[in-house]
């Protein structure tokens, strides 16, 4: 594995190395994503069951879709906080043990409200995201840190494809032991919480903050990091792609609530085969995230920043038009196929933004990745009161998103770099491919310092 000697980052991805820290912490922080989903959406599977069992009505169940994703736009700015504060070790461990609790404890629901609440609190696992990407995003250079990121969080996202088919596979298992549908899906939501709380003690044993060690806590790293985040939400740029993400990954979560139950109404399935089916939308995530990645990369390596840019609106238009294609179709192998292209554009593009986050502001990535993190459960919000309205047909709010999408695309317009700073990303990048100075172009030499081109 290449190191930047600079940073001490890695400049290259070695996926079959669990060494410590830049693999160690690559490798632990996508399965703690990946089991974070079982947590988060192991119940969407069974909403059947459990709207039957509870008696919800449709606009009950839009509600508990809402509050498994609004609550973690808050806890995704307390993360990325956090990060900055006390480094992601820490925070990962923390979250994860105390999100276990109500992910075990869901079962004990009786009623609409006290199902609510439970969605609710166990949303904070969301946050796992932020941890996720600041984790990779400090451990990875320049000319590969997108790579690293898409398929952390690309891995991450599995689980909620990998869930969908899972969690009907445990029910199945519960109830051929004799165990009643009602006790069933109970008794099923306790394996993700064990899971969750073992990995957030594995977490902290393992991994450590950053290539150099810990992120140690004190009043002036406290100081620190209010300052970081207050100048991370001061900037234009951190809310456009805010807006991006939560037309990329909030319509992903949208689908994770969603499929399971839109195939089974639509289309007749059983609750089995309604969640094969809608467990295929994630598992695009084992590759198509990590292609938003890599090809953002590719185009920060040959355009600068401007081109990571540039290639994220490309793929996000993309994305809305291939779901207003899927909101349209009637036909079961058809309409399979066309959320199979549709969820291809949505993971690039959840890779395509987090290949331009780490570059938004360096002294602030705690920041801007919670702010932009958040984002993403705010268009799943969002969207979910689209589905939600008892007269709007599931097929005309996928129409209805995919529109807003397709809009949403022209604000990567909005996400500039000065021509200082395109430079000194451009030396960064040249240093960690081992070019060194000399690769780089006299024009840019001439807007930055000569310190810059050290150790190279």
């Amino acid at each position: 594995m290449r190191i930047d000697p600079q940073t001490h980052k890695a400049a290259s991805i070695s996926l079959f190395s669990f060494a410590r820290p830049h693999m160690r912490a690559f490798h632990m922080s996508w399965f703690a994503f990946f089991l974070a989903f079982f947590g988060w959406f192991g119940i969407a599977p069974m909403m059947a069951i459990v709207r039957d069992d509870l008696g919800l009505t449709k606009t009950q169940v839009g509600n508990t879709v809402i509050a498994s994703v609004a609550v973690t736009i808050a806890a995704r700015l307390f993360a990325g906080w956090l990060c900055d504060r006390i480094g992601p070790r820490r925070t990962y461990t923390g979250l994860l043990i105390a999100g276990s609790i109500p992910v075990m404890t869901i079962g004990l629901a009786t009623s609409y409200e006290s199902f609510l609440l439970f969605r609710l609190a166990i949303g904070v696992i969301g946050a796992s995201f932020v941890i996720t990407q600041y984790h990779t995003s400090v451990m990875f250079a320049p000319n590969v840190v997108g790579t690293a990121n898409a398929t952390t969080a690309g891995w991450g996202n599995l689980g909620g494809g990998v869930t969908q088919m899972v969690m009907p596979l445990i029910l199945a298992v519960i109830l051929g032991f004799g165990a009643s549908e009602i006790l069933g899906w109970r008794l099923a939501m306790v394996f993700p919480g064990i899971a969750l709380f073992l990995m957030g003690i594995a977490y902290y044993r393992l991994t450590q903050d950053t290539p150099d060690g810990e992120t140690r806590a004190s009043k002036t790293q406290d100081a620190s990091a209010r300052g970081a985040f207050l100048e991370a939400a001061r900037d234009h740029r951190v809310w456009a792609l805010f807006l991006v993400y939560g037309a990329c990954f909030g319509v992903e979560l949208t689908m994770h609530n969603i499929a399971a139950l839109y195939y089974h109404d639509r289309f007749g399935l059983s609750v089995g085969m309604a969640g094969l089916i809608a467990g295929l939308f994630g598992l695009m995530n084992l590759f198509a995230r990590t292609l938003g990645g890599i090809f953002g990369d590719l185009a920060g390596v040959r355009f600068g920043l401007r081109g990571r840019t540039l290639f994220l609106g490309a793929v996000l238009l993309l994305e809305g038009l291939a779901l207003a294609v899927f909101s349209q179709m009637a036909v079961l192998p058809v309409a399979i196929l066309s959320m199979l292209v549709f969820s291809l554009f949505v993971q690039m593009s959840e890779g395509a933004t987090f290949s331009v986050v780490p570059f938004i502001n360096r002294r602030a990535l705690g920041a801007v990745a919670g702010i932009v993190g958040a984002g993403g459960n705010a268009g799943a919000v969002a969207a979910g009161f689209l589905f939600r309205i008892e007269s709007l047909s599931t097929e005309r709010a996928l129409l209805y998103l995919a529109a807003i999408v397709t809009g949403m695309s022209a604000l990567v317009l909005a996400v500039r770099f000065s021509p200082e700073r395109e430079t000194e990303e451009r030396i960064a990048m040249e240093r960690a491919l081992g070019r060194g100075a000399a690769a780089i172009a006299p024009a840019y030499a001439k807007r930055v310092p000569m310190a810059l081109y050290s150790n190279t």
